[in-house]
């Protein structure tokens, strides 16, 4: 057994452009080898094809297709 204390929680900070929680942790869920500039320029380039193709906020879509793919219990 470990005699050393558990890691202290880390905050995880909104993303710099939308200032949203969800999209910070999404970003996180797609980084791969720690590269989240990669990651940032995924989802952001999503995000604009989604404002290009629909009148609402690419924010409140990505929100509400959380909404859709959650379980319902």
């Amino acid at each position: 057994m470990s005699r050393r204390k558990a890691a202290p929680k880390r905050k995880i900070l909104p993303d710099p452009k939308f200032g949203n929680l969800k999209v910070a942790k999404f970003m996180n869920q797609i980084m791969t080898d720690g590269k989240k500039s990669v990651a940032e320029k995924i989802i952001y380039g999503a995000f604009d094809e989604i404002a290009k193709k629909s009148d609402k906020e690419p924010v409140e879509v990505f929100e509400k297709a959380l909404e859709e793919v959650r379980p319902n219990g």
